[in-house]
């Protein structure tokens, strides 16, 4: 009997410590939460202030935009089907083949 309520108060811990809810009032939680945040205001102040350094964020594209894309470690020309700029996507037709592939921004470069 003794066995059977060890059982049942090890399984009862197990889950208590498993159970993820997202109101606990854990003093440690709210503190780390208040330093990340206090980390990450100078952090994004800081790319704020300088200019824009990566190259994909400065490239501007449209529809119809000849560009090369790197897929796979090779580059192949295509045409701009639609831009995504929230999620950093391009929709593209690469030369020769019948379906748009969506794309990172990052692996396509513009052709002057």
């Amino acid at each position: 009997m003794t066995i059977k309520i060890l059982a049942v108060a090890f399984l009862a811990l197990a889950l208590t410590a498993c159970e993820s809810t997202e109101s606990t009032n854990n003093g440690n939680e709210n503190k780390r939460a208040a330093t990340t945040a206090a980390q990450a205001t100078p952090a994004t102040a800081s790319p704020a202030a300088s200019p824009v350094s990566s190259p994909a964020a400065s490239i501007q594209l449209k529809a119809g935009d000849k560009v090369k894309v790197t897929l796979n470690g090779s580059s192949s020309d295509a045409t701009v089907v639609s831009v995504d700029e929230k999620a950093a996507k391009v929709t593209v037709k690469i030369q020769g083949q019948k379906e748009d592939k969506t794309v990172a921004l990052s692996a396509v470069s513009k052709q002057q």
